[in-house]
């Protein structure tokens, strides 16, 4: 199988999924990007954009030779998976009610109103904004320590204490999102080939 077009996809979203995020972040930073308009729609897609993105590297971590690729370590690899994808799905779907709700409003009184509209409704706050989304964050990881250790590792000892750095920071203040954005390219690099002494993973 020829492997040359996943490996340009993962090599694109490595460096296009940070550097979205960061713009996202930078657009939030601006007056009047948190209300209604253009600068909500443009910040949010960016998002949209930027997590999409994140799905193949999500199948390229899980792809990684890894330790020995055991079947324990096969069968880890696979829930981690699943929850990573799940919390992608769930964090997908908040984006898109954020987007609807910016796209309506007609101004941050109404905004403010159809966001408590959505969230009010059962199942709606754990699925797309507490519970599930965690699941992105902790699947990510466990995926990374997996890519991470081991003699066939395609990423450096540290590249998942950077990106749980990134995350306790945006979780900290969202703020911070163009500095995690950072984080998660400087994590992911070697995915991509960048660096010395690092291994691109091959696709199945």
């Amino acid at each position: 199988m020829n492997t040359v077009p996943s490996a340009r996809l993962t090599t694109v979203a490595v460096v296009a999924a940070p550097v979205l995020m960061a713009l996202y972040g930078g657009i939030r930073l601006l007056d009047g990007s948190r209300d209604p308009g253009p600068g909500w729609l443009v910040g949010h897609s960016l998002l949209l954009l930027a997590l999409l993105l994140f799905a193949p590297l999500l199948v390229a971590l899980e792809r990684a030779p890894g330790p020995r690729r055991t079947p324990g370590a096969r069968v880890a690899g696979r829930v981690a998976l699943g929850a990573a994808f799940t919390g992608l799905a769930a964090s997908l779907g908040q984006i898109g009610i954020d987007l609807y709700v910016g796209a309506v409003a007609v101004d941050k009184a109404d905004q403010n109103r159809l966001f408590d509209a959505v969230q009010s409704r059962p199942g709606v706050e754990p699925l797309f904004y507490s519970a599930l989304p965690l699941l992105f964050h902790l699947g990510l990881l466990a995926l990374l320590v997996g890519a991470s250790v081991g003699a066939g590792r395609v990423l450096r000892r540290w590249s998942p204490v950077l990106m749980a750095v990134g995350t306790v920071l945006t979780a900290a203040d969202l703020a911070f999102l163009p500095l995690a954005a950072v984080c998660q390219l400087v994590a992911l690099a070697p995915l991509a080939g960048f660096g010395p002494g690092v291994r691109r993973p091959v696709a199945a």
